[in-house]
């Protein structure tokens, strides 16, 4: 099911464990190229050591600060998951946590299988032969986290957010994006002829001859490059007035008349639908002519493909290393298959990340890491609340409102307060696929009983191990789960600049989301409604185009240019989080103040060092690629370079000419 949380989330990129034990220093001076000038290849100056001894993994398509965080966070949770697998517990998340461990660990029993655990469901698809099979079908392949021709999701009503709507949109294709099937250029067609033979190698897996694998991959790429011609492009969604058209049942069946709605609702599980946010009008209109001309064959074969291509990593290892062999070689550039308990646990994480989560944090969350992280949100938020008084581009009125909503802004620490009941989700030791179809099941189950109902404004988009964080608009809440919030990551009494460069301006980041393109869109109680005045609005996005035109002139990889409007909201939060978490430790020192220089380095340059640690990563050439055209982050380096172009505050602390900054007329200077 689509993540509710609608603004992108913004991954964290932490200092790893080898940090300078002195004054707890967060920054790591090793990883430093002290030769490299920080005025002008700052990036290389920050992390150019660590970039020359820590090449990509060959079961990675990056490596990072944030990777290797998680890596440790994946052993930590390893031995939790052993000890919980081998015990006899009475605790009932214990018990399903080790039996689903166990079940994706029995590699015999897998290859035993092959592609037996998909039978049934292929039995279901291979006896369709009405609109009316099709749709009961395609239900229950939707109940079991397979999302054929489109998605759906219960979601919070973007223009009131109160209440709990069903919502539809686009999907159903096989590749990353829309563009993948239709650019013209010759990477482009080479992956489709690519993917073209990923889809006759599993067709030939699934019992297919060589030449019906042949034409069912046909069928399947001609139907999902019409699915794509109908789809909005990744920038097009990022505008949430483009996305929110609410209908009724009578609506919905009007603009998508070939597709007998009532049925699809009755089968799964919503008797008397009410309000439908359909978020690409077109896209439905689309398939309501599909259901009308595209021959049955044809949907069953795609039906088919969904299956095999959902289930694939969970079956046995023929199925695995091709899809291995596509979505991560081909795609991402990866060169081995990461271990096995590491997949489980990704897999584990996703179905019963509470269970998981409440194991987790008994182990490894501090209290004390909690209060701290609150002073510097306290901080942070202050340091907002300033920049908001103290703009020149805004009225009075529109502040009035903007500081109401940062006021409103919750903020939830480390794990939620109520811990998500799995007693209904029954987990065996004996079937690895039957555990994640029934932990989709399970899920959804558990979205469609929210409609409704009040919104539950203590549920987590994240589970509390996760190495990450988010700002949920609809919401007005940032998430930061206990994963972040340990040791090298997140530092209790470090030295305060390095830890207001790292955690600091993450947690600005996350802030400033509530005031991007995109969030500032939505009012204090989490609705989509202006509360601006027309000529700040104006103020607003002049702004935002400028740094739109910023990252449009990076060409990181073969002339591909960063799409400033795709990554515009991110480049927004990286640019605001570092300039109030700047403020903030300003803020901070007064208070509690720290030695002025560590490792020759002063408070300020220690600051912007740890905010390019942060960011360090080493990239494959696909993955790259991959990142540029689907990705609304910026590769790495250069959300490190380009913010601290519009800094005064950056030059001055390495008394950098103006050469180091953009032109007065080209720098941006929104929150």
């Amino acid at each position: 099911m689509p993540n509710p949380i609608r603004t992108a989330i913004a991954a964290l990129f932490i200092a790893g464990s080898a940090f300078s034990h002195a004054n707890n220093l967060v920054l790591e001076a090793g990883a430093m190229d002290r030769s490299a000038d920080p005025c002008s290849n700052f990036y290389q100056y920050a992390n150019g050591n660590w970039l020359a001894n820590h090449p990509v993994p060959a079961d990675r398509a990056r490596y990072g600060a944030y990777d290797e965080v998680f890596e440790r966070n994946l052993t930590a949770l390893k031995n939790i998951i052993e000890t919980a697998a081998k015990s006899n517990s009475a605790n009932p998340s214990v018990q399903k946590v080790g039996a689903f461990y166990l079940s994706g660990m029995d590699e015999a029993r897998l290859e035993a299988e092959g592609a037996k655990p998909l039978a049934e469901q292929l039995a279901r698809i291979s006896a369709i032969k009405t609109q009316a099979d099709l749709i009961q079908v395609l239900a229950q392949l939707h109940k079991e986290g397979i999302n054929p021709l489109f998605d759906f999701n219960v979601s919070q009503d973007a223009k009131n957010s109160l209440r709990y709507i069903m919502d539809l949109s686009q999907g159903g294709l096989g590749l990353p994006d829309r563009d993948y099937y239709l650019k013209t250029d010759s990477k482009h067609q080479k992956l489709r002829r690519q993917y073209k033979a990923h889809l006759v190698q599993i067709f030939g897996l699934l019992g297919d001859s060589p030449q019906a694998a042949e034409k069912n991959a046909i069928r399947v790429i001609r139907l999902e490059t019409g699915l794509a011609r109908a789809s909005m492009t990744k920038v097009e969604q990022r505008n949430p007035e483009a996305t929110y058209h609410l209908l009724n049942l009578n609506g919905l069946q009007k603009i998508s008349p070939h597709f007998a709605w009532q049925a699809y609702f009755e089968a799964i599980g919503v008797s008397k639908p009410s309000d439908i946010n359909v978020s690409q009008p077109k896209f439905f209109s689309h398939i309501s002519q599909a259901m009308g001309s595209v021959p049955s064959d044809d949907l069953k074969t795609y039906l088919r493909w969904h299956l095999a291509h959902a289930q694939a990593k969970y079956l046995s290892s023929d199925f695995v290393n091709a899809d291995f062999a596509f979505y991560s070689q081909t795609l991402t550039g990866a060169k081995e298959l990461r271990p096995r308990w590491k997949r489980v646990l990704k897999s584990l994480d996703q179905n019963l990340g509470e269970a998981l989560g409440e194991l987790y944090v008994a182990e490894y969350f501090s209290p004390a890491a909690k209060t701290e992280a609150l002073e510097m949100l306290a901080n942070i938020k202050l340091a907002m609340a300033e920049r908001i008084k103290n703009s020149d581009w805004m009225s009075a009125v529109t502040k009035e409102q903007a500081l109401k909503k940062l006021d409103k802004v919750v903020v939830k620490i480390g794990y939620p307060d109520i811990w998500r009941d799995y007693s209904s989700l029954q987990i065996t030791k004996e079937s690895y696929a039957a555990n994640i179809r029934r932990g989709h099941e399970f899920e959804f189950k558990r979205q469609l009983a929210k409609l409704g109902k009040e919104i539950d404004r203590n549920e987590w988009g994240m589970t509390p191990s996760t190495v990450n964080a988010y700002y949920n608009p609809g919401m007005n809440e940032m998430v930061f789960p206990a994963g972040i919030l340990q040791a090298p990551l997140f530092h209790v009494n470090a030295d305060s600049a390095s830890n207001y460069g790292n955690t600091g301006a993450t947690i600005g980041h996350e802030l400033i989301h509530a005031f991007d393109d995109e969030g500032s869109q939505f009012d204090g109680d989490g609705n989509l409604k202006s509360w601006w005045t027309k000529e700040d609005r104006k103020n607003f996005t002049r702004r935002v185009t400028r740094i739109e035109k910023q990252f449009d002139e990076f060409n990181p990889l073969d002339k591909l240019h960063i799409n400033g409007k795709l990554t515009a909201g991110e480049n927004i939060a990286d640019l605001g989080g570092l300039t109030i978490a700047f403020q903030a430790l300003k803020k901070s020192l007064v208070s509690k103040p720290q030695a002025e220089k560590i490792d020759g380095l002063s408070q300020e340059q220690r600051f912007f060092i740890a905010n390019a640690q942060s960011f360090r990563s080493n990239t494959r050439p696909e993955e790259l690629r991959l990142q540029i055209l689907t990705d609304p982050h910026a590769p790495e380096k250069y959300r490190v370079i380009a913010p601290i172009a519009n800094m005064p505050a950056f030059a001055a602390a390495f008394s950098c000419d103006k050469s180091a900054l953009r032109s007065e007329d080209k720098r941006v200077n929104i929150w």
